[in-house]
Order: C-alpha cells, then structure tokens, then sequence
C-alpha cells in the first residue's frame, strides 16, 4: 500500500521514481530540467524523484504515494494544483487556441489588470520565464543609461551578467563577469559604495526571507536616483504571493523597473517585465526583447484567472495567516525539544527552516528532518510555500510531524551520529559559492 499523509511507519517504495531517472542518467543533464527540483535537492534513496500529479495542496508520486506538499512547485502554485478556476479559463481558452500569427486580446487585457494592480506599472511586456525578465531589465537600463555595471543583491537567473558572481560561471568570458558585482541585503553603507557614476543599475530581490531595515528599500531608491542608477525590483518571490501588488506596494517604494512570474499565473510559463514608460518604451525599437511564446494565450487566459482569484479572496493574506501558525508553531516545538540550533523565519506567505552550524553540518540536519518529513508524507525542501490551497488540516499534520522529528533531532545530535542516521545520499548544496559580496568589477 503506498505512502500517505500520515505517520507511515516505513519509508515511501520509490522503485518508479528509480526507474525515471535511470532512464534519464546520460540522457538528461543533472537529470532535471530545475535545479531545486532534482534529486541532489533531495535524501537520495529516500524522497521520490517524480510526480505524476497535483490536486490543491498534495501531489502524488509516479509510485502512488500521496505527500502534502510544501515546495508548490517552487513556488508558482500559489493558489494549489489543478485550482478549477484557472483551470477552466485555461480548458476554455485552449478551444480556441494556444499561439496565434497575430497578436490576442489577451495580451491587453493581461497587461492592463498588472497594470491595475502593480505600482509603477506603466508599461508590460511579457515572456515566459523570470530570468528573461531580469535579463530584459539590466539590457533596458545599460540601454537607458549608457553604462555598463551592474549591482545585484540575491538571486536573478541563469545569463551571463548574474550567473558570473557564483562558482558555476564556466562558459561566460571574463570581460562579462568584471561588470557584475553585489552587495549583502540591508546593508546601506556597503551599497554606497558600490554604485557609482558608472552603475547602470541595482537589481535586488527587495525581500526575500529577512525584512528590509526601516528605511533601507527608500535610502537605495534615494541613492540610485542620486547615482543616475537604474532600480529595478525582482519580484520572482514577493510579486502576487506577500501583496497583490508585491514588495512596491507593501513597502510603499517604487523601482523603476519591476519583474515578476512565479504567482502571476499559478504553474503557467509566464514572466511580465514591468515599469516607468521613460525607460519601458525604448522596447519599442531601441532594445530588442521579443520572442514567439511571449502572447501564448493558455499563460494569459492563466494570469488573468489567477490575479482575479488573489484579488477576490485576498489569497495573500490567507497565506500569511497559514503561515503564521506554521512559523510560530515549529518555533514553540523547537524550544520544546531543546533544540536551539533550528529556526523558523521569514515572511508569513514564505518561511524558511535554518540550522546553525555551530551545532554541527547544516545540510545534514535539513537531510534528517527532510528524510523523517518524508516519511510522514510530506515533500519539504526547507521552505513552507504556502498556497490558498493548504488547510487547517495540513497545517496541523505539519505540526503534528515536526512534533515527533525535531526530537528525534536532538536526541541525533546528542550521540554523535546524525549522518548514520540518514537512510540515503544527503542534500547537496546548490552553488558552493554565491556571490563576491561587496565588491567592484575589476578593472581591465
């Protein structure tokens, strides 16, 4: 009998999963196509490797296991798997049509509702992934400026101009990487130094888990526009999901460009560049960004649905209340067991569970509870990504199983022998390096 949401007493059977990915192994690089979705990201051996489906909160694995599902798949299922209402005006649209040689209505529409809703939206343009966007973004704002630096503080995609400052950057010519520089969040004085006469722009994720200091987001706004920089606003994370209108709304600062995807379309490939029209109408000849699924019109008939059901039900603040009890709950659990070493933080609509590692290896600890979690039927990365979907009940379940792992931690901790602990291959860290903090590009 497969796994379910429940204290099972043994571990999922996972001999599907296995199979998919022999098949995959030489086939698919890194096996996957999203980095934190692929089995390194996971106790190999003991959590599945494929889903075959999704309903609200739960998925179900290529094994017929059930699992509550706290990664949402990373992010974009704001409102929950197979949510009838995006899915009707996706079935509905599809009788009509997917990609058109002209452009669609949709497209209007679409645009004027981000424009309803997101501060500073003057003009949009859409595409289909985040990293389109943010790529788009730094081009407008070199084009827009005449510079060539860029400042970025987070995380912002796979192209060259990001992907330079981690230790996966094999491939992007040297001269591109020495235009790339970062700064840590909510540091101000290390930011003045970094931006310059000579920065186009600042992209940040203007929160991700820590909240921006009083003051911090309106300071960086105030020394762009005193440096001639560009700001912009990747919203992947805050767009839809901790406001309607995102991080601009929440914290009352407007960038001058804004990016989004993630939630804008609950699962559907769809990103939106979005902005003040001085900068936004040099994409209407000056700055190339055009390509051929930009209009697909399942992804709009999707978004529209999508931010109509956020509005109407005030989805954000249901996730916030969720998460609330998440977060407040596993932190009164972890005093419970005695375990100082573990914490639950963040933004209510997304936490995070961290380790110290002053109390021994990070990874081995998320690996553990992650492995034990699994086994109680829940897919957990180390995030709670809530959706409307997630219940009273599944909160409680969570809680319920934090409740029986967290001192089955302690009690690994306290003989010693945590990695002996762990069924399989533990979590692997996604980049080893991350970002050159607080530097300037080279000089060549």
């Amino acid at each position: 009998m497969p796994n379910g949401i429940r204290m099972n007493p043994h571990d999922p059977s996972i001999a599907r999963s296995d199979a998919w990915a022999a098949r995959a192994e030489g086939l698919i690089p890194a096996l996957t196509q999203t980095l934190a979705k692929g089995p390194g990201q996971y106790v190999r051996g003991v959590a599945p490797k494929y889903l075959r489906r999704g309903s609200g909160s739960h998925v179900f694995d290529v094994d017929g296991n059930e699992y509550l599902d706290f990664q949402m798949g990373i992010g974009p299922l704001v409102l929950g798997y197979a949510h009838p209402v995006v899915d009707d005006a996706i079935r509905s649209q599809l009788r009509d049509g997917i990609t058109f040689s002209q452009m669609h209505p949709l497209e209007v529409e679409v645009a004027e509702l981000v424009r309803e809703v997101v501060p500073g939206a003057e003009m949009v343009r859409f595409s289909k992934t985040g990293a389109d966007a943010t790529s788009a973004a730094v081009r407008l704002a070199r084009a827009y400026t005449g510079r060539r630096k860029v400042v970025c503080c987070g995380y912002h995609g796979w192209h060259d101009w990001y992907i330079s400052v981690t230790d996966r950057n094999r491939g992007i010519p040297e001269p591109v990487q020495e235009l790339t520089s970062t700064i840590p969040y909510n540091d101000l004085e290390s930011a003045s130094r970094a931006i310059d006469g000579a920065t186009a722009c600042v992209i940040l994720e203007p929160a991700v888990f820590e909240a921006p200091k009083p003051g911090y987001l309106r300071a960086l706004r105030e020394l762009c526009d005193r440096q001639g920089a560009v700001l912009i606003f990747d919203e992947m994370w805050t767009g839809f999901r901790f406001h309607l209108g995102g991080a601009q709304a929440l914290f009352e600062v407007t960038a001058d460009l804004a990016c989004f995807s993630k939630a804008i379309a609950n699962g559907m490939p769809l990103s939106a560049l979005t902005g003040r029209r001085e900068l936004m109408q040099l994409l209407d000849r000056d700055v190339f960004f055009f390509t051929t699924f930009g209009g697909e019109a399942l992804s709009l008939a999707a978004a529209q649905a999508t931010v109509g059901v956020l509005r109407d039900h005030r989805v954000p603040d249901q996730l916030a209340r969720q998460g609330k009890k998440l977060k407040d709950g596993y932190n009164a659990l972890a005093r419970d067991a005695g375990l100082a070493c573990t914490s639950c933080s963040g933004f209510d609509a997304r936490t995070i569970v961290t380790f110290d590692g002053n109390a021994g290896d990070p990874l081995l600890m998320k690996s553990f509870v992650q492995q034990e979690l699994v086994k109680r039927g829940i897919l957990w990365g180390g995030f709670h990504n809530l959706s409307q979907a997630h219940a009273d009940s599944d909160v409680q379940h969570a809680l319920d199983a934090y409740a029986e792992v967290l001192p089955l931690l302690k009690q690994a901790l306290e003989s010693g022998d945590l990695r002996a602990r762990l069924r399989g291959a533990p979590v692997e860290p996604v980049f080893r390096r991350t970002s050159s903090f607080d530097t300037r590009p080279r000089r060549r």
